[in-house]
């Protein structure tokens, strides 16, 4: 059975990244990893892992991404750290009817996207062995790739 081992990241739209980061980075003290999408998003970490806030740049709602609106993205929930619990997780939520939205590899982590009865985003992802970002964070900027399961 899935087992939710912590809630691992929050994705936020903002709609001023500077603003944003002189409140999460410079007064609350998460530590900035780097920026992807052209400079319009940037990961921070508190240093329990590769990143626990993403702030993603959509300006004024809903903004240059279509459909968009500022707040909550999505919630990444760790489950494991193997493909093997990943695997196992797809068939246990395909059992239960629930539709997988997509699936990436990330690099640093590899991923299952659902929505909550609510329509909301989960994101439900295992751990890449933490050699591949534990002493450089910012391989969570790495290209995403996908992932057949």
């Amino acid at each position: 059975m899935m087992k939710a081992h912590y809630l691992g990241h929050v994705v936020f739209y903002v709609k001023d990244l500077g603003r944003s980061l002189a409140f999460y980075r410079d007064l609350l003290g998460f530590k900035e990893v780097g920026r992807i999408f052209n400079g319009l998003a940037a990961a921070l970490t508190s240093g329990r892992t590769h990143h626990e806030l993403l702030l993603i740049q959509v300006g004024e709602a809903p903004g240059p991404l279509v459909g968009h609106r500022r707040g909550l993205y999505h919630i990444g929930i760790k489950i494991g750290d193997s493909l093997d619990e990943l695997r196992a997780a797809k068939h246990e939520l395909e059992a239960a009817g629930i539709p997988i939205d997509g699936m990436s590899d990330h690099t640093v982590s590899q991923s299952l996207y659902l929505r909550d009865p609510d329509g909301n985003e989960v994101e439900l992802y295992v751990d890449a062995d933490e050699s591949l970002w534990k002493d450089n964070p910012a391989a969570v900027l790495s290209p995403i790739k996908s992932l057949h399961l």
